[in-house]
């Protein structure tokens, strides 16, 4: 059985079998970045700065665990779907604000 076969998306994008080092680094800050917009857009309220640094650290050590789940599961993959959704959601939801203030 081929490994390559078996990766996801990004981890085969990244070339982990062939550069390691490179590759779950890239994979990680991908995995860190799509996981910041999900949160952002999905679940972020205001918080005091120290709050929101102490979540922000929580957040990317999670990641840690995640990348080495996301060389085999498509988990930089599920959170880019998530992304994209919470981005339409987030633009109907400002036009459909946007409406309901001109028709007043």
């Amino acid at each position: 059985m081929n490994i390559t076969e078996r990766l996801s998306f990004f981890a085969a994008l990244y070339k982990v079998t062939e550069q390691p080092k490179v590759g779950m680094w890239l994979l990680y800050l991908t995995i860190v970045a799509l996981s910041i917009v999900v949160y952002k857009l999905g679940f972020a309220k205001k918080l005091p700065l120290g709050k929101s640094i102490l979540i922000y650290i929580f957040l990317a050590l999670g990641c840690t665990i995640m990348t080495f789940f996301g060389i085999f599961l498509p988990i930089a993959e599920g959170l880019l779907v998530a992304a994209i959704i919470l981005i339409i959601y987030k633009v109907r939801l400002h036009q459909s604000k946007k409406q309901q203030a001109e028709a007043k």
